[in-house]
């Protein structure tokens, strides 16, 4: 029977695990980007009202696949609600296959904590939410669903490797009617659906990893986007149980790590 502490870290890795996201090192020149006007103007708009929205909360159903030696897909499924407030605050509280877990990011410190298993990981971050999505993916294996729609310039960060993109008419997600957009990149290639209203929230993400074997997809499906003034501190604010168990992060990044690798 694996241990309490390797329990909680496997739950980590799949409920708060990194993604295939658009989002590559090195830009390419945007003479060799070519988005059709009207998709480029819907995501320019859906990035604005995102970054002008100083506070807000939102829950998400994601999907990400991975690919056995054999070829077969096996698909995870998670929930998560998420807490912003901008510049430097987040919550994401997140359900998936092996139990819960949460982030917090307060301003200074970066937590993850396991209810079931009550153990949690702390970190020190940057003092600004772009860094800190930059640092918990490459440093601790850490990334919140559709962390790309987060920063504080979604549309620099999802056309940086884009290669071309077009806009491909309105479709229904849920309740919602939603423009619907595909791009294409070097590393990746993705979608995205707008919601077609007052306020262009992301309706839908699906990014597929163009040169992992078997090109697997990742899928967040957002809903009840909720602005807000601001939120009590104590949303991103982390005391760990007084019986709880401390873990570290270098432990968690390597068997986060482990759990992207297909499976047999």
């Amino acid at each position: 029977m694996r241990s309490r502490h390797a329990l909680f870290i496997a739950g980590v890795a799949l409920a708060a695990s990194p993604s295939p996201h658009p989002h590559v090192a090195q830009a390419h020149p945007a003479a060799q980007c070519a988005i059709e006007p009207k998709a480029d103007a819907l995501l320019r708009k859906m990035s604005t009202d995102l970054a002008e929205m100083k506070a807000f909360r939102f829950t998400t159903d994601h999907v990400m696949e991975v690919v056995t030696r054999q070829g077969e897909k096996i698909q995870g499924i998670a929930e998560s609600t998420v807490w912003v407030q901008r510049p430097n605050q987040l919550r994401v509280d997140r359900m998936g296959p092996l139990g819960g877990a949460t982030v917090y990011y307060d301003g200074s410190t970066l937590s993850v904590y396991g209810k079931r298993d009550n153990l949690y990981a702390t970190a020190k971050v940057p003092d600004n939410l772009d860094n800190t999505i930059d640092f918990a993916r490459d440093q601790l294996a850490i990334d919140a669903p559709g962390a790309d729609l987060l920063y504080s310039n979604p549309y620099a960060m999802l056309t940086e490797d884009a290669v071309s993109g077009r806009y491909l008419g309105i479709e229904p997600v849920g309740n919602r009617m939603c423009h619907h957009l595909a791009f294409r990149g070097n590393e990746t290639d993705w979608q995205l659906w707008v919601e077609d209203g007052p306020r262009a929230l992301p309706c839908r993400f699906v990014i597929v990893s163009k040169h992992v074997t078997g090109s697997p997809e990742y899928t967040v499906t957002t809903s009840n986007w909720s602005a807000a003034p601001g939120f009590p501190p104590e949303t991103f604010a982390f005391t760990p149980p007084p019986d709880a168990g401390k873990i570290n992060f270098v432990a968690l990044k390597d068997i986060a790590q482990k759990a992207q690798q297909p499976r047999r």
